[in-house]
């Protein structure tokens, strides 16, 4: 299993629907194998996110953020891990918007080395 506390990600690619983008950071933590996250920036002011680390490295969470016009947006995301060679991982993502909006769109994350 793979073990996310204490990785940083950073968006790399997003659908047109989605508010995340370049600028927006991720901070993972993970106890046991639940999942907790807050992500900002770009049009993310603030963001949680809490979820299931599945066996082999797959997640699964709900994400809940208020964008730069103060709305509160929030869905559902399945994630699936890739192991680059040096060792970062890239999680390619499959979400949808659960407020009225329903849209569904992919994105990628990819880890940050710390320096």
């Amino acid at each position: 299993m793979i073990n996310y506390n204490g990785r940083k990600f950073v968006s790399v690619k997003n659908t047109a629907n989605g508010e995340v983008s370049l600028e927006t950071f991720f901070e993972y933590q993970q106890e046991g194998n639940i999942l907790s996250a807050t992500y900002y920036g770009g049009d993310i002011v603030k963001g949680t996110l809490i979820g299931i680390v599945e066996e082999k490295g797959s997640l699964q969470f709900r994400y809940n953020h208020v964008n730069s016009r103060n709305e509160i947006r929030g869905g559902q995301c399945q994630s699936t891990p890739e192991t680059l060679p040096d060792g970062r991982i890239i999680l390619h993502e499959r979400w949808k918007w659960t407020d009225t909006d329903q849209s569904e769109g992919e994105s990628i994350i990819e880890e940050v080395k710390s320096l």
